[in-house]
């Protein structure tokens, strides 16, 4: 596994992370076999996982927490996020911080984290939502250097809209933001444009969530296919959006080299990126870890490869969380 430095921080984190929104209540996730997927991971020289209090109300925290427990000394990595206070994804300038992200509310959603976890400081706290419309907010920035300087959290991060990476620009200029979660796959390439250049700028590092569009970059879709009722894939796949991600995959796979899965050219399209920290796919199973892990030890795609990935960029014109 290679490491990367995770920005200012100066953490030598794994490449490729771990997301664990999946194993906390996503339909077919099944918790042994997701603890032997992070046991698994760790011993392939996984470092930072990413998860969140509102993954499953806290389960896929106590999860880890449990993995946590057998591994303490080791080099570890730990992100979480406070939801927002609300419940209402994704944020828009009209909501009030107060109704988000009250100080009372980060603080006791980073409290209630660390006991899920089984830890006294976390590494890396993040709003699990955002607007630019906040950034000059003294509040959001008092409450993240209390939790700092009380040794609560080590890093403090925001995990922005999807497919709205320039929405952030106005809180990393505020000095206070040390990392930046965002939406970048071969299908989503806006934050090449404006984030990318200004994290590099300040060197604030960049985690790339979603690297397989929620799986419509992994090859497994199917027409017409459905969840169990309160799958979030419900949503995100509509029938007119499948159909619309199948077809663009189908063109995508023509330009996947010789050798490669689709999965596998999704995560080093990512990695062939050197503005990026770290990518964390979700993974709930020993099989998808040992795929995924393995991609760090491959070597980097041409300027001529990711030439051809770039023509499939696709802006998207409807709103998901």
């Amino acid at each position: 596994m290679k490491l990367r430095t995770f920005g200012r921080l100066g953490w030598p984190v794994s490449e490729i992370g771990y997301g664990l929104w999946g194993m906390g209540g996503w339909s077919g996730s099944d918790d042994d076999l997701s603890v032997a997927a992070l046991e698994r991971s760790i011993e392939l020289g996984c470092t930072f996982f990413d998860t969140a209090l509102v993954y499953g109300d806290g389960k896929s925290e106590q999860l880890l927490g449990r993995v946590l427990k057998n591994h303490r000394g080791k080099a570890l990595r730990i992100a979480t996020k406070v939801p927002p206070m609300n419940m209402r994804w994704p944020a828009v300038p009209e909501y009030a911080l107060t109704d988000v992200f009250p100080a009372d509310h980060i603080r006791r959603s980073t409290e209630t984290s660390l006991r899920n976890l089984g830890l006294d400081s976390v590494d890396l706290q993040q709003l699990h939502v955002w607007t630019d419309a906040w950034a000059h907010d003294e509040r959001w920035v008092r409450a993240a250097d209390d939790l700092k300087s009380e040794g609560l959290i080590r890093g403090f991060g925001i995990s922005v809209n999807r497919w709205q990476p320039a929405n952030v620009l106005k809180a990393l200029a505020t000095g206070v933001v040390d990392s930046v979660q965002v939406v970048y796959n071969i299908f989503d390439q806006n934050p090449e444009d404006e984030l990318f250049p200004a994290c590099r700028e300040r060197n604030i590092a960049v985690i790339a969530r979603v690297p397989f569009d929620e799986g419509g970059l992994t090859g497994t879709l199917t027409r017409g296919q459905t969840w169990p009722e309160g799958d979030w894939r419900n949503l995100y796949f509509t029938p007119d959006k499948l159909a619309d991600t199948l077809d663009r995959a189908a063109e995508l796979v023509k330009d996947v080299p010789a050798g490669h899965t689709l999965p596998e050219a999704a995560l080093k399209f990512i990695l062939s990126n050197p503005d990026v920290s770290t990518v964390i796919p979700g993974m709930r199973r020993v099989g998808h870890v040992d795929q995924n892990l393995a991609v760090s030890d491959q070597p980097r795609f041409s300027p001529i490869e990711m030439g051809r990935f770039r023509r499939h960029r696709w802006e998207r014109t409807y709103v998901v969380v």
